[in-house]
């Protein structure tokens, strides 16, 4: 059986873990960590402690109206993609524990369709221009 490393609880809920193939179950919100447990597999858990996230990053449309998805990059571990019943509620739960500047919103659709077709330009660019 998992330990939880968090001595106080602020928020439990239904989430979806996404890492190629979904996995559902309980996460929970503490004072020292995000936990994910898995409802059928036990041994299928995360445990992300606070001083470990670089960022939160929210997937937000209709101007915040919607909010399919968060995720959290991590200094060691990569990103962890996570969706619980209500995200909204899950964010404002995990600013108590992430500073303001280390929320972010995703980039939109037109965002990253600029930002690849400007590096595609770029890189048809160096591609022609001959270096000494």
């Amino acid at each position: 059986m998992v330990k939880s490393i968090n001595t106080k609880i602020d928020l439990t809920g239904n989430a979806t873990w996404f890492r190629g193939i979904a996995s559902y179950g309980k996460m929970m919100i503490g004072d020292k960590a995000f936990e994910f447990y898995n409802e059928r597999n036990i041994g299928d858990y995360v445990q992300i402690p606070w001083n470990e996230v670089t960022y939160v990053v929210a997937d937000v449309h209709f101007r915040g109206k919607y909010i399919p998805r968060f995720e959290f990059q991590t200094k060691k571990n990569g990103t962890f993609i996570f969706s619980t019943r209500d995200n909204k509620k899950s964010l404002r739960a995990i600013r108590n524990y992430v500073p303001a500047n280390n929320m972010r919103r995703a980039l939109s659709f037109r965002q990253k369709l600029k930002q690849r077709s400007r590096d595609l330009v770029q890189s048809i660019k160096n591609i022609f221009t001959h270096k000494k």
